[in-house]
């Protein structure tokens, strides 16, 4: 069985993504993208769908591990009764095919050690024909080939159904085993030193991080969040996957459980701005071509979520082979979001392109006519029931988010056109930022309660109300505002943390319950501070903090209860809104009520 969703670390090339846990084993690997099937998913499994276990032998849970300094190369130390060994993960960032390395450094005394490596391709369906060559074992199914080269004096050969290594490593020894992979039909003779390599890699992440501005205290945790947001941007083409897995449950044993591998346009413009705020030009610049590339065309058509090249087709399938992790099931594969309406999206599209331009990123004349037709079909359509920004399956409604966020993209469109004076019908947009405006304060607020709901005509809450200070649509001093966060404060809370919604009401139209998402808990962090409260916003975001794993990876939600992280790992949605409030957190103004 795989370990807990927080036992697991990530690897990375910059196009792909693995995790390893605290066994040893890899237990997920999409190849060649992060979308694509995987040859390891023992995550949604166990070892019959495929993993590749390096540890010594008969230990079961490493003496700990950590990153190297700033970088994505990950050191997990086996104490035991006999020798310590250190064994080494990293992925190049890729030339020429993606590679998974791993280099076993024999530190004190001698260890037997045991390598397990079973390939199934496919998502765990497929196992492949093996062959072996001079220092090599050559796996081949269909269109994949995988290549393993181990060390010379390691002996290898196969046993039930997987490729095992077994070898001794003394203090002193540098024994490295390299996994790659290639389309079948291509030969694979290109050989890379794995030393070499990672010496590269390591100057690679420490070069990258180098650039980063933030000065503040929690300078470990932002550090480590950005460099998950590097390391799950696609790289050919700019693209953020929501997260590298797919398939891990939001509730133990129930059927939350989604496909995140791919590009959500929700996530454009807090990502822009971490990115931004953290010294990374480039890659923002990269995320918002992307966006651009992948929102051209018909403006009706907009999807919420894309594929890492801007794909639009991502058919979601069940996989009925695969068990799910601890029995969650269905798995999905793709995800039916990519066919919602979710009207929210337009706000942040062009929430996101302001932020470019006031940040230095050129407004170019094909982008604004872009804009300009997003607009237009925003102003025809903003009064329309959507799925909104949860991506319920329970039916449309008018979602108090969707409609704060298409003011946001009249109110944004405004500023843009007065800042660079390109030609728009500013005077439209100033009519539909006012009439938007007045159809929330009068249909998304509920006058008995004092407080912004989930939908018009509900009395729920939802944690996405959050968004009325966050964007300025209203000022953090009005009184409904104020009632509104201490509303979610109190009525969505879970030990501490904060529920998106009140999951057992069915308006998502999904059964079961769920943790609490992380990223709103942040988005509370930021609504304190706002309304002058940054003690209590300070003491929220540590305890928040206090959920990441060992090293430093927060998924999408946390089930405090039972003190484990649920949903998708690592989730690039959370490490954005922890950067956002680490440096909002950081900027320093008096707090007016630090009893609350």
């Amino acid at each position: 069985m795989p370990g807990r969703i927080e036992d697991y670390a990530l690897l990375g090339d910059l196009q792909t993504a693995a995790l390893v846990g605290t066994d040893g084993s890899v237990d997920w690997l999409c190849l060649p993208r992060f979308d694509s099937p995987t040859c390891f998913a023992a995550l949604l499994g166990d070892e019959r769908h495929g993993h590749w276990r390096i540890a010594p032998v008969d230990a079961r849970r490493c003496s700990g591990r950590a990153y190297r300094g700033d970088t994505l190369v990950l050191e997990t130390l086996w104490e035991t009764a006999t020798g310590t060994v250190r064994v080494s993960d990293f992925m190049p960032q890729r030339d020429h095919a993606p590679r998974l390395m791993r280099i076993v450094e024999g530190l004190s005394g001698s260890v037997d050690m045991r390598g397990d490596l079973r390939l199934r391709f496919n998502y765990g369906r497929t196992a492949p024909w093996v062959r072996r060559t001079d220092r090599h074992r050559i796996a081949v199914a269909g269109p994949d080939s995988a290549w393993l080269r181990v060390a010379p004096g390691v002996h290898t050969f196969g046993h039930d159904t997987s490729t095992r290594s077994e070898f001794t490593v003394t203090a002193g020894d540098r024994v490295p085993f390299v996994l790659s992979w290639q389309p079948s039909h291509l030969d694979n003779s290109h050989r890379v030193d794995p030393e070499k390599a990672l010496l590269e890699t390591v100057d690679a992440w420490q070069r990258w991080t180098a650039g980063c501005r933030y000065q503040g205290e929690w300078g470990d945790a932002v550090v480590r969040s950005l460099i998950i947001l590097k390391a799950l941007a696609y790289q050919p083409t700019g693209g953020i996957v929501a997260a590298a897995t797919a398939s891990l449950p939001e509730r133990i044993g129930g059927e939350r459980n989604w496909d995140y591998r791919f590009c959500w346009l929700r996530d454009s413009s807090m990502t822009l701005s971490a990115l931004l705020r953290g010294g990374f030009r480039d890659e923002a610049v990269a995320w918002r071509q992307w966006l651009v590339r992948a929102i051209a065309g018909d403006p009706g058509d907009l999807q919420s979520v894309y594929g890492v090249g801007g794909e639009r087709r991502l058919p979601e399938t069940a996989a009925d082979w695969l068990p799910g992790y601890e029995d969650s099931v269905p798995v999905r594969f793709g995800n039916a979001a990519v066919d919602q309406l979710q009207l929210d999206i337009y706000g942040e599209v062009v929430d996101t392109l302001y932020m470019a331009l006031i940040a230095g990123i050129p407004m170019e004349r094909h982008v604004w006519v872009l804009l300009r037709k997003l607009m237009t079909f925003l102003g025809d359509h903003w009064q329309e029931p959507d799925e909104g920004l949860w991506e319920g399956r329970g039916g449309r409604k008018h979602w108090v988010h969707s409609k704060v966020m298409s003011w946001v993209a009249a109110d944004r469109a405004v500023r843009m056109a007065e800042a660079t004076g390109l030609p728009a019908p500013v005077d439209r947009w100033r009519a539909l930022r006012d009439t938007i405006h007045a159809d929330v304060c009068a249909h998304g607020y509920d006058p008995e309660r004092g407080v912004f709901v989930q939908h018009y005509g509900g009395r729920e809450l939802d944690a996405a109300t959050l968004f009325i200070v966050k964007t300025g649509f209203l000022p953090p001093d009005d009184p409904r505002v104020i009632r509104t966060v201490d509303a979610v404060r109190t009525e969505l809370d879970h030990d501490g943390f904060v529920r998106r919604y009140a999951s057992d009401t069915g308006t998502d139209g999904l059964p079961g319950t769920e943790g609490a998402f992380l990223a709103c808990s942040f988005w509370l962090a930021d609504a304190l501070a706002a309304t002058g409260r940054r003690a209590a916003a300070r003491e929220l975001f540590g305890h928040v903090l206090s959920s990441a794993n060992d090293v430093g990876l927060l998924s999408e939600e946390w089930d405090p209860s039972q003190r484990r992280q649920l949903g998708n790992t690592p989730q690039a949605f959370t490490h954005v809104a922890l950067v956002n409030t680490a440096f909002l957190l950081a900027e320093g103004t008096e707090d007016t009520d630090s009893t609350r």
